[in-house]
């Protein structure tokens, strides 16, 4: 018996025309114990907030088959020039489709946009301790638990903890400078090409201590 393929996910910028799928989405019992949602939230309302959401806020949508499956939002930490490198993510996927690689597509799409284009250096999300699901995607894409937050919030009853996690962008390798300096140079002997450390040093100085030279001689 052949295994069920991945569903072929598509990530977009979702807009006020994804507000029905939105709601419908949060409506699910474990997408809404997953995140700070009340019940019965309405259409209308996700319109108002993503109409009014600024230019600097993402919400991404995942499509299959060209329906909405998840969503993810990556805003601004906060409007401090101080944390300008920070951001925040919340993100919820449709109780139908959740561990079928939908969170996997939308945070490969949210840490292209802030690692190479919005120049976030620091990523932060909430997630409750009891989501071990959600707890293992976020370490796979390199969030770290930084803390708990003991009675974060309270969810069907009682209140429930939530780690703060965070994910510090990876520092792109450094060019090397070419300049003045010891660097490794490859010499012919005749026989075999050996390598040896080489003075490299700046033509002016090569040229200043050749003229010295000459008037030495002269």
């Amino acid at each position: 018996m052949m295994a069920a393929r991945s569903p072929k996910v598509t990530v977009r910028r979702g807009g006020v025309e994804d507000a029905e799928a939105v709601r419908a989405m949060f409506a699910m019992p474990r997408a809404m114990a997953g995140t700070l949602q009340l019940p019965y939230p309405t259409a209308a309302m996700w319109a108002q907030r993503i109409a009014e959401n600024a230019a600097d806020d993402y919400l991404l949508v995942a499509e299959v088959d060209g329906r909405v499956v998840g969503n993810l939002g990556l805003h601004p930490a906060s409007r401090s020039p101080r944390r300008r490198h920070a951001a925040a993510i919340g993100m919820s996927v449709h109780d139908d489709w959740q561990r079928r690689g939908v969170g996997s597509a939308l945070l490969v799409a949210a840490l292209d946009i802030a690692d190479n284009w919005l120049n976030y250096r620091r990523l932060e999300l909430t997630v409750y301790t009891d989501n071990a699901a959600a707890l293992a995607l976020y370490r796979k894409f390199g969030f770290a638990i930084e803390g708990t937050h003991r009675d974060f919030a309270f969810r069907d009853g009682r209140f429930v903890d939530a780690y703060a996690m965070a994910r510090l962008r990876p520092e792109a390798p450094r060019a090397r400078t070419a300049g003045a300096g010891i660097r490794q140079a490859t010499v012919n002997t005749g026989h075999a090409k050996s390598t040896k450390k080489a003075e490299v040093r700046p033509a002016a100085h090569r040229k200043a201590t050749k003229t010295a030279r000459k008037r030495a001689a002269s």
